[in-house]
């Protein structure tokens, strides 16, 4: 069985099952030589906890324990009891609907500006769907009874969860709508584009295979998808990796959905740091890019 490590903010680790869910942790912990990671990640990097006022942050950041995630690792099954909800701060995970014949969709991605498992302070303690790791990298995992005590006790918690919460069912109905309406190159973008905000950077490692199963369509229609934008000199791409080259031609190949998420993400998210004392960074997640 493979294992997981978490790092506490003080600097001790414990272990995950990297079995079929991380949603129980196992082990004794342990001082771990990766106290110079911990250095190197600050809750601040998730955009959501760096919008919370001073007092919030005091609060709640010693109680945030760091992680990490990778790729293809199973955050929660369906139907699963959720003990802990995630604020990536490099990562990006993605909530999959599986039906009933095994047939699966993507309806939305988190990343630096949000939180896995919104369900949690909406009244529903189990998953929705299956929460599975896009992108390997890190974040911040919190118990569920210390997220529900922040959000029923802190007006300001509670209203930028709600906000997050209204921008992501915006991301989810676009979603539905682009899978529905518009061609598979258009939704193959925008699913890089919004990957690539996330991650901040404009290399992705994706293979084919999961693009094509977070889209609900076979690897073949990817494949030849990603030939059409690699020819038109907007992407590159070998196994398991794509560059974006041409973000602005990227995105006039893309359909209008990419534009409506990320409009209503600025709209309703503050800028955080603003008057807090941390750095202000800006929440539209664009143009700041590393190769």
């Amino acid at each position: 069985m493979c294992v997981k490590t978490y790092i506490h903010p003080f600097g001790n680790a414990s272990k995950l099952s990297r079995g079929h869910s991380l949603s129980a942790a196992i082990g004794s912990q342990k001082a771990l030589a990766g106290a110079g990671i911990h250095r190197m990640h600050r809750p601040e990097q998730n955009l959501l906890l760096a919008s919370l006022p001073a007092e919030e942050r005091r609060r709640l950041f010693p109680q945030l324990e760091l992680v990490s995630l990778a790729q293809a690792d199973i955050l929660h099954q369906a139907g699963e009891t959720q003990d802990w909800a995630y604020f990536p701060t490099d990562s990006v995970v993605s909530l999959i609907f599986v039906m009933g014949n095994g047939a699966s969709t993507e309806i939305s991605i988190v990343g630096r500006e949000g939180v896995v498992g919104v369900s949690l302070f909406m009244g529903r303690s189990t998953a929705l769907g299956k929460v599975v790791v896009s992108n390997a990298g890190y974040a911040y995992r919190l118990k569920k009874v210390v997220l529900l005590h922040e959000f029923n006790h802190s007006a300001a918690t509670q209203q930028l969860l709600l906000r997050y919460t209204q921008a992501l069912l915006t991301q989810m109905a676009q979603t539905a709508v682009c899978n529905r309406h518009h061609g598979l190159e258009q939704q193959l973008c925008r699913r890089l584009l919004l990957t690539s905000d996330r991650l901040q950077s404009s290399t992705i490692s994706l293979t084919h295979k999961m693009i094509a199963d977070a889209l609900g369509v076979r690897r073949e229609g990817i494949s030849e998808a990603a030939v059409r934008l690699q020819a038109a000199g907007l992407i590159s791409y070998r196994r398991g990796h794509i560059n974006i080259l041409d973000r602005s031609g990227l995105e006039k190949r893309c359909c209008e959905c990419y534009r409506v998420v990320k409009t209503e993400f600025d709209r309703l998210l503050p800028n955080p740091g603003a008057g807090t004392g941390v750095p202000e960074q800006k929440l539209a997640l664009t143009p700041t890019l590393r190769n």
